[in-house]
């Protein structure tokens, strides 16, 4: 794995090199063998129970990071973490945004856009600034962070139930995604007509067949050795959305367009629509609980500090995501206006179709659709990989902390089948599991919108009542409110249209 040279020049080094070296002598900071120790990374001091290592230099010494997928290999660079970020970053879910730009128009839909854009960029700026303490320990998972931050019980409180969800539920709704875009996709090509050479599936059999493609690509061992899948799915992600608002403006917009704000019966219909659709833009940008986690891939290098490369990927990466955004909403409203769906939750058929404007009839429309639709279960393939990287962590590091030692090969394999037959079961019993999506949505909207800036505060203690004290301390609070609005919204809108629990009937 590689060897790391500890300087003997404080003392925080002193005391891990005397645990590691007996002849070591405290007092001339050197070793009667060496003036400076050569420690292996996977034999130095290991973690706390909380995952995090205090002793050691840079967060290379747990030698539970050199046996988790996650953190296995540091040697990743600026393209594989802009590539990661792309490929978590963008997803379909930005589709539905002209459904929000409908309930808004064009004033707030872009002001409340630009601004989840700005506060959501300005609080990964304070993850990427709190991946490495002062004393040089990593924190390479959200999890540990937010431990660090508020302490054992309140940080798993906090973070374990969003966690599992924007890792373990993204990989389910990529499962469905990617499933019905597959159904979808036989459905166009085969005309809706079984022949000898095309035979269209069922949804369960697109989640299967779907399920088992992720699984196959996900044999890699480690985060940093799928950069090259995150650049194929970043490539396809920007090609769909390039071309599904290309198309909507190249149709052009039909006859009684208006963008005005639907009239509603009722002023609480009025108020709901309005707070759905500031749901679907906040949520629209979605990766916090894997920043830390891509972050970790960069090496430690005391001349090339680690924020400045991670930033310099952050920015490179949003950027291109907020053209994606912005294009497919403002694209989208202007060739739809009022006649884009009134519901906050579309599914992927009605999302491309409409989006899109593809009859089925037209031969050219088919095979734009069609296109479309694989460019879609490409990239839900490769985002499956980031986010199911987290959940395979986690299953290897309950076994490693038990058994103190890395899982083999054999194990490792048997844990991303089962996992990935667990994600494959909840997605046919819970198809309808993306209708849900705003209200746990809402329910994790803190870990981006708030967490990060309160564990700004405890980490780095700004001066009270100062400039960054008060930024930190009214966003935090503004996202919490904003996190209960958006629940109470998603529920209420729930109750008034009523959710179809099509349960093992995808």
């Amino acid at each position: 794995m590689g060897e790391v040279v500890i300087e003997t020049n404080y003392m925080g080094d002193l005391h891990l090199a005397q645990a590691m070296d007996p002849s070591f002598n405290t007092a001339m900071g050197i070793s009667s063998r060496s003036a400076a120790l050569v420690i292996p990374m996977t034999i130095s001091s290991s973690a706390n129970e909380d995952g995090t290592n205090p002793g050691g230099v840079g967060g290379e010494l747990d030698k539970q990071d050199a046996w988790l997928p996650l953190t296995e290999s540091r040697n990743g660079s600026t393209y594989s973490v802009t590539f990661h970020l792309l490929c978590s970053g963008i997803g379909t879910q930005a589709l539905s945004l002209p459904v929000a730009f409908a309930a808004l128009g064009w004033a707030w839909g872009c002001i409340c856009l630009l601004l989840a854009f700005a506060w959501q960029l300005y609080t990964i700026r304070l993850l990427v600034l709190s991946h490495e303490s002062d004393t040089g320990t990593r924190y390479s998972r959200y999890l540990q962070l937010a431990i660090r931050a508020f302490g054992q019980k309140l940080g798993k409180l906090l973070v374990m139930f969003p966690m599992v969800y924007l890792s373990n539920g993204a990989c389910v709704q990529l499962i469905i995604a990617g499933g019905l875009t597959m159904e979808l996709f036989f459905k166009t090509v085969c005309n809706d007509v079984a022949t000898t050479y095309c035979h269209p599936m069922t949804g369960t059999e697109c989640f299967l067949v779907f399920m088992i493609m992720a699984i196959i690509v996900a044999q890699f061992p480690n985060l940093n050795s799928i950069a090259w899948v995150s650049l194929i799915g970043s490539i396809t992600a920007i090609v769909y959305c390039t071309i599904i608002w290309s198309i909507s403006v190249g149709k052009g917009r039909p006859n009684g367009i208006s963008y005005n704000p639907p009239e509603m019966e009722s002023n609480m219909d009025r108020f709901g629509r309005i707070l759905n659709a500031i749901g679907i833009v906040f949520l629209a940008f979605r990766g916090h609980n894997v920043i830390l986690e891509i972050q970790g891939t960069l090496p430690s290098e005391p001349k090339h500090p680690i924020h400045k490369r991670m930033w310099r990927g952050v920015i490179i990466s949003y950027a291109i995501i907020a053209i994606c955004l912005l294009l497919l909403a403002i694209a989208g409203f202007w060739a739809h206006g009022n006649k884009v769906p009134s519901s906050s939750v579309l599914s992927i058929s009605a999302i491309l179709g409409s989006a899109a404007q593809l009859p089925g009839h037209n031969n050219n429309s088919r095979y734009v659709l069609g296109v479309i639709c694989i460019l879609v279960i490409i990239h839900c393939l490769s985002t499956f990989q980031i986010y199911g990287m987290v959940a395979f962590d986690n299953l290897e590091m309950k076994y490693t902390m038990r058994k103190n030692k890395p899982c083999p090969r054999w194990l490792r394999v048997a844990f991303r089948f089962l996992f990935g037959g667990v994600a494959f079961f909840i997605a046919v019993t819970f198809p309808f599991f993306v209708s849900l999506a705003p209200l746990i949505g809402g329910l994790t909207l803190p870990m981006a919108y708030a967490y990060p800036c309160f564990m700004w505060i405890t980490l780095k203690k700004p001066k009270p009542k100062g400039l960054m004290w008060c930024i930190n301390v009214g966003l935090g609070c503004l996202g919490l409110v904003l996190s209960v609005v958006l629940v109470v919204a998603a529920a209420w809108n729930l109750a008034q249209k009523g959710l179809n629990a099509n349960f093992f009937k995808p």
